[in-house]
């Protein structure tokens, strides 16, 4: 039989919702597993979070990788994607040790170290008043970030019963807000302010953010901060030719707008174009409330669960200004930038809408810094660099009441146009305060809003981080469901956000699916996939064309 379009419906063995890292890993998995996969994505490229865009034949930019944790001997990352027979096939570049993460507040400069002892030290010569509350609070976060990574490989899991001794800052303050540890620790705004300034990385204040969420990401970049040279393409493109390699196909252009379920379990998915494929596995790497409003919908639901997702609020939204320069700028090192020192004062105000992006914070990330060797990112002697900034929540400050997901067309609206440029001006004003006048040396600028991001990704509110608040704090789904044969993979689950969280949550949902403790194995070494199988790269070699879709037309 044929869809609406002449396409034929495919049978597979499982059909994997979203092309983001989560999704791809999973994919990969199940594939060398012996699983025959289709990968739908609704765009061009797939990558998600992790695709580039290319400008005037000179620039390439990342969208969402800007750096990543965990990358050195033995490091998550890296153990997920040798796995699969990667290995020699992306080079991870490391920053600075010193100080990947330079922190700006009234008063205060903070270099980041990868070292727990140096972070310790600059934090108490920088708030001398908060010494021994900062040894609190680091003794927490460090220990806890250390027993959630030690659950990640290990080769079962912890009875409840034993969980005191095994992970007692986990049982202790795992599901506590970071705001709640700040008051234990008696920390000044100040403290608060430095100790949160990498926040933004996850997207929720500190009375949401869970301290086990917080403890996650710190370890995660103190144990060193890289970069994949090449950039965030080539984990795609990896990912993408193990599961070409191994029997699966990649589709694009191709929204999904049901999930197919009869009796309980899945049957496959269906396309806008009327066409399916049918699976008995079906993973959703797209947005959670989308996926089990929208696609299994919410008729479908148990009550409590379609309440509690209906309810669920969003982490907020970023915007990216993508600036070329042609001169180098001469920073590496990322800038965390903020106009004040109460970093609670600053998310209370965004949430309110009373602080508006682009003044107030400022995140920069320098590619070319950081890849110098990679001619895509640009010529010689030039820079490509983000600056961006937090936004509020929702889309009225937009001048739009929903997004592009829900078929909103914006980019034509008076009141978005001026908002967006408002905004474009606000960054580079304080970029220039930050990092001195560069204007004059712009060769590109373009300015990607929240509802830009919910356009390419279909994210509820156009944020890259998932759920903020799912029922009670710090809850998040498991990649399971109530509905036998659909999983959940992604920036949404309990694994975190961020490529490295997202990864993960890929491992373990493949895991759950073929009952195999799959982190454990590739962490102690093994690896599943066969690197022969695996395609040669020549001189020519393009990650962004490997990521385009195969044809599947029959």
């Amino acid at each position: 039989m044929s869809g609406a379009n002449g396409r034929q419906n495919d049978e597979w063995d499982a059909v994997v919702i979203g092309s983001g890292i989560g999704g791809l890993v999973c994919a990969a998995y199940l594939a060398v597993g012996g699983k025959r996969v289709l990968v739908a994505e609704q765009a061009g490229i797939a990558g998600g979070n992790s695709h580039v865009f290319r400008r005037r034949r000179a620039y390439e930019f990342d969208v969402g990788v800007h750096y990543l944790g965990d990358c050195g001997p033995g490091g998550l990352l890296p153990a997920i994607l040798d796995g699969l027979g990667l290995a020699g096939r992306l080079t991870y570049r490391e920053m600075d040790r010193d100080g990947f993460d330079r922190i700006v507040i009234p008063g205060a400069t903070l270099d980041m170290p990868a070292d727990w002892a140096a972070y310790r030290k600059r934090l108490q010569e920088a708030c001398p008043e908060d010494a021994a509350g900062i040894d609190t609070f680091l003794d927490v976060v460090a220990g806890l970030g250390a027993e959630r990574r030690d659950a990640i490989i290990a080769a079962e899991d912890v009875p409840m019963a034993e969980l005191p001794r095994h992970a007692p800052q986990s049982v202790a303050w795992g599901r506590r807000t970071l705001k709640e540890l700040f008051d234990h620790c008696g920390l000044s705004a100040r403290a608060r302010t430095l100790l949160a300034a990498q926040s933004p990385n996850y997207g929720m204040a500190p009375d949401e953010a869970t301290v086990a969420l917080h403890a996650t990401v710190t370890d995660h970049y103190v144990r060193g901060a890289y970069y994949p040279e090449g950039g965030g393409q080539m984990l795609a493109a990896g990912l993408l030719e193990v599961v070409r390699a191994n029997g699966g196909a990649l589709r694009t252009y191709s929204r999904v707008t049901r999930i197919l379920v009869d009796g309980g379990r899945t049957q496959g998915v269906e396309f806008s174009d009327g066409s399916r494929a049918t699976a008995p596995v079906v993973v959703s790497n797209a947005d959670y409330r989308r996926t089990m409003l929208g696609l299994v919908g919410a008729e479908n639901l148990p009550r409590r669960l379609a309440a509690k997702t209906r309810d669920a609020r969003m982490a907020l939204p970023w915007a990216a200004v993508y600036v070329a320069l042609d001169r180098d700028i001469g920073h590496h090192a990322n800038l965390w930038w903020y106009r004040g020192d109460d970093i609670e004062r600053f998310y209370d105000g965004l949430r309110a809408g009373t602080t508006r992006g682009g003044g107030d914070f400022l995140f920069a990330s320098f590619a070319s810094g950081k890849d110098p060797v990679t001619r895509r990112i640009c010529p010689p002697g030039h820079s490509n660099f983000q600056l961006m900034t937090l936004c509020p929540p929702g889309f009225e400050s937009w001048g739009v009441s929903t997004g592009p997901a829900d078929g909103e067309k914006y980019r034509r609206d008076v009141s978005y146009q001026q908002e967006k440029a408002r905004l474009t001006e606000a960054v580079l004003d304080t970029a220039e305060e930050a990092l001195g006048p560069f204007r004059d040396h712009i060769t590109h600028l373009e300015t990607a809003t929240p509802l830009t991001h919910e356009r390419y990704t279909l994210s509820s509110g156009g944020t890259p981080f998932g759920m903020a608040h799912w029922g009670a704090a710090g809850a998040r789904p498991d990649t399971a469901t109530f509905v036998e044969g659909l999983y959940i993979a992604g920036a949404d689950t309990r694994y975190g956000n961020g490529i490295t969280g997202s990864a993960v949550s890929g491992i373990a949902c493949a895991g759950r699916i073929l009952d195999r403790r799959l982190m454990h194995e590739v962490h102690t070494g093994a690896v599943l996939g066969d690197p022969s199988l695996l395609p040669e790269r020549h001189t020519d070699w393009d990650p962004l064309a490997v990521s385009r879709g195969d044809d599947l037309r029959l």
